[in-house]
Parts: C-alpha cells; sequence; structure tokens
C-alpha cells in the first residue's frame, strides 16, 4: 500500500491527525511534491464522519503550515535561486516548461499569484520559491501568502467537511450518483488544466525564450 493512496492517506489521518495536515501542507509548499490539498481535505471529511478531530483546528493547522511552508519555500528561492529548482524540479514532476510558467505567471502578476496560487497545484508547489527568486518584497509576500494560506485552507477544509457530511447522511440512497459525479467533476477539471497549461506554456515560452537564467 502506497503512503499516498487513498488507504494510506486515511491511515496517515487516523493516526496523526493534526499533525500530518501541518506536515503534508507545510512540505507542499516548500516546493516538494505532497499531497498536502488531498491530505487536508481527507482530514475535513474523516472530522464529519467520526470524532477526533475538529475542523475548525484542521483549518487553523492548515493555514499555519501553509504560511510557515510558503516562508521557508520563499527563502529558499531567494537564497538558491533558479539553479536549485532547474537541478531538482524534474525529479519532482517540474519541468522546464513548467518552471517557466510559473515565472511568466508571477512577472506578470506578483502578489496575485502568490495569492491565487494557494488554489492552483502546479503553483502551490512554486510560487512562494518564485517570490524569493524574483526578490518580491517579503512584508507583501507574507500579507498575500497569509490571506492566500487561510482563505485556502477555509474553503478546502469546509468544503471538504460539508461535502463528507452530505454524503454519511446519504449513504446508501445517493452515495453512488455521488461518487460518479465526483469522478466527472474530476477528471473533466484535470483535462481542462492539462489543455489551460499547454496554453500556458506556449505563451510562457513565446515571452521567456530559451533556457531558463
Amino acid at each position: 500500500m502506497s503512503l499516498f493512496s487513498h488507504e494510506g492517506l486515511d491511515s496517515l489521518v487516523r493516526n496523526y491527525g493534526y499533525l500530518a495536515v501541518a506536515l503534508g501542507v507545510g512540505l507542499e509548499s516548500m516546493g516538494l511534491p505532497i499531497p498536502g490539498e488531498t491530505i487536508l481535505v481527507v482530514a475535513a471529511v474523516y472530522a464529519a464522519t467520526h470524532t477526533g478531530l475538529n475542523i475548525w483546528l484542521i483549518v487553523v493547522t492548515a493555514s499555519m503550515g501553509a504560511i510557515i511552508g510558503d516562508n521557508l519555500g520563499y527563502w529558499l528561492g531567494s537564497r538558491f535561486g533558479y539553479p536549485l529548482l532547474l537541478r531538482f524540479g524534474p525529479r519532482v514532476g517540474l519541468s522546464e516548461g513548467r518552471i517557466k510558467v510559473g515565472q511568466y505567471l508571477f512577472l506578470r502578476h506578483g502578489s496575485k499569484v502568490v495569492f491565487l496560487g494557494r488554489f492552483v497545484a502546479l503553483l502551490r508547489i512554486i510560487a512562494a520559491f518564485l517570490a524569493g527568486v524574483n526578490r518580491m518584497e517579503w512584508r507583501w509576500f507574507l500579507v498575500a501568502n497569509a490571506l492566500g494560506g487561510v482563505t485556502w485552507a477555509a474553503v478546502s477544509g469546509f468544503g471538504g467537511y460539508t461535502l463528507g457530511a452530505i454524503a454519511f447522511r446519504l449513504q446508501g440512497m445517493l452515495g453512488p450518483i455521488l461518487l460518479i459525479a465526483a469522478a466527472i467533476v474530476f477528471f473533466g477539471c484535470g483535462f481542462l488544466i492539462q489543455r489551460y497549461e499547454d496554453r500556458l506554456q506556449q505563451e510562457a515560452e513565446r515571452a521567456i525564450p530559451g533556457p531558463i537564467a
């Protein structure tokens, strides 16, 4: 059983609770390929269907993990720059094309990327690092980062909790229908994101041609 399989994440949340949420979200925010958002949602659903975890504490823990992890990512970016990302990025699924998309979006939108990047898997991993690389003023980074982290944690946490509670009450009735609908939405969103990412990579290459400095 893989640690990051559905069963593995369930076990992780059951055994380590808030610590699993804090570390998962924090490590993902630093730039590691950890499914932090998935761990948060699994914990929220678990809180809706079991005793032992409080959804408010889950959201607070996720917010703290996001803010601390992003600040560590910012420091790594300001200290080591693109060479670190170019060397290790491909090992965690960050090709030069994806890195260039992040650089392109950050240079165009700055603080918006830091805030909204919490809601996009690709940017959630590299936005803080790119903020440090591009020497974004730390106080403005902290404001955008904190607002984005708290908002994202609240939306994902309370959203997962609400859906978990509804699914638990409707199990045996609409459970299979909800499962099929969720699968359609998941794969549909994945297809749209992939198409949008391909277009962004083309735009980024036109705006920043050649290898990343």
